[in-house]
């Protein structure tokens, strides 16, 4: 009898040490600081309650392990997020988000596509830096395939702009292509006619110092022909 009182005196404490021990552990690495990188959709504190909600949402340890070469499938436009320890209180959530191309609105929504055209994300929301594209001809929009238009290299062209208007830091409200593929930013009422893809590195380049002078301005910067030997333009004022 007094074999088994040990015995089970032994277990109690060995659970009162493990609880303990266990108890130090989640108080340890219980998370005070966060920082939030790479996010541009989601604010901070958007990213913080999707990463740190649920049982063991304040635990670094448990947080590090969750999101450690994960995937997301369940928020959009992001693609991953990881969770980096750099101190037991303090963590780093960095936010991966999909590649976006531009965007085209589609049955009261905004279908965002990729480089390639396909579809990867529709929302109720516009999304700051991602211009909306018009002139696309196609029947029918599906998630996850691409748009079924007749000229599929001009997602080339689109990838071109962005990649030139994001070297720039500059932000087009709208791309839009004529039937020759020519093409018109839209910034507010300004418009901006680039013509066709030829010497579309300097037409971007030399629109960076002409965009302040648009500002509140309604018509259209004529940039067709720009290029490093003709580099007259012009504004039409709209009547």
């Amino acid at each position: 009898m007094k074999k088994k009182i040990g015995v089970a005196l032994s277990l109690c404490a060995a659970v009162c040490i493990i609880g303990g021990a266990a108890a130090a552990l989640l108080h340890y690495y219980k998370v005070t600081t966060v920082y939030v990188e790479g996010n541009v959709h989601y604010s901070n504190e958007e990213i913080m309650d999707m990463v740190m909600s649920g049982r063991l949402g304040d635990n670094s340890l448990f947080l590090a392990l969750k999101y450690k070469n994960r995937g997301v499938d369940d928020i959009p436009f992001v693609q991953t997020m990881d969770v980096d320890i750099l101190s037991p209180d303090t963590i780093r959530i960095t936010v991966y988000e999909k590649a976006m191309a531009g965007y085209i609105e589609y049955l009261g929504k905004y279908m965002y596509f990729d480089k390639d055209g396909t579809i990867v994300e529709a929302s109720d929301q516009k999304t700051a830096g991602i211009p909306q594209v018009t002139g696309l001809s196609y029947g029918y929009v599906v998630m996850n395939e691409k748009l079924p238009i007749d000229n599929p290299e001009i997602f080339a062209d689109i990838l071109d702009i962005t990649q030139l208007l994001n070297k720039y830091d500059i932000q087009a409200d709208k791309i839009q292509f004529d039937k020759s593929l020519h093409k018109t930013l839209y910034f507010g009422e300004a418009r901006v006619s680039l013509g066709s893809n030829e010497n579309i590195g300097e037409k971007i380049m030399k629109l960076k110092g002409i965009l302040p002078e648009l500002d509140g301005k309604k018509g259209m910067l004529r940039m067709d022909n720009y290029s490093e030997e003709v580099q007259n333009v012009t504004f039409e004022l709209d009547e």
